[in-house]
């Protein structure tokens, strides 16, 4: 599903780890990819032009644009304004939940209990909200800015009753995804359980992260001729870049 990483520059690699949160720039034409390190991992991502903040990652255009509940190999990241924030080159995961969000300080202590600093210093229990916006304020957002989040590595699936079920196993040891970016697109993660994951206890897994040059874009050519939707929406990208 893609090239072999070896024959692309590594231009920068690290670990972030369960618990742990970062915000960076993936610039045009480079590709990121995510590698869960020990299974069983999950990174709640928002996406944003990184020149114009306003515009953002809109999940709801992102899944009926593509006519799909699940994202994988082969499916884009759209704006609010019909572009492409990046395109999912490259999946050994499979699935990749759009429903689930994220907890805040209130939820995770009913849900595991305290886990206070004071008593466990750098391995006190930290929230999906807290973390993004301590990101989100190195880029001037705030509260307000909060989006949905797409959550990579885990597999929330629904009945026909409307209910939600995670699914556990979904991503193994050594799993990954890439993405491509078509524009600068401003990156927002962090590394915590899923809101759903079933396990009492608070253990959130590292995820590695790896930057790569891609020479051209035909690494793209999968995503953008998957559905016509996605194809006018790179044209839609590309016209920013117009000399």
């Amino acid at each position: 599903m893609s090239a072999s990483l070896a024959l692309r520059p590594t231009l920068y690699e690290e670990t972030v780890p369960g618990g742990g949160h970062t915000s960076f720039v993936l610039k045009r034409g480079q590709l990121l990819r995510l590698t869960d390190l020990q299974g069983g991992a999950n990174v709640s991502l928002m996406l944003l032009n990184a020149h114009e903040k306003s515009e953002r990652l809109n999940l709801p255009d992102t899944l009926k644009g593509q006519h799909t509940a699940k994202l994988s190999a082969g499916h884009c990241l759209y704006s609010d304004m019909g572009r492409v924030l990046a395109a999912i080159t490259a999946d050994t995961c499979g699935w990749h939940d759009s429903f689930g969000g994220v907890l805040n300080a209130e939820e995770v202590t009913e849900k595991y209990g305290e886990g206070r600093y004071g008593e466990l210093r750098n391995g006190f229990f930290r929230n999906g909200t807290d973390n993004l916006l301590v990101e989100m304020g190195k880029w001037n957002l705030n509260v307000q800015d909060l989006l949905m989040v797409l959550n990579l590595f885990s597999k929330v699936t629904v009945d026909e009753a409307g209910g939600f079920a995670f699914q556990n196993g979904n991503s193994k040891a050594g799993d990954y995804v890439e993405f491509y970016a078509p524009m600068d697109t401003l990156v927002i993660l962090t590394a915590l359980q899923h809101p759903m994951d079933p396990n009492p206890a608070y253990a959130p897994k590292p995820v590695h992260l790896s930057w790569h040059k891609v020479e051209s874009d035909g690494i793209s050519v999968l995503c953008r001729t998957s559905r016509p939707e996605n194809g006018r929406a790179f044209h839609n990208t590309e016209r920013l870049y117009l000399a």
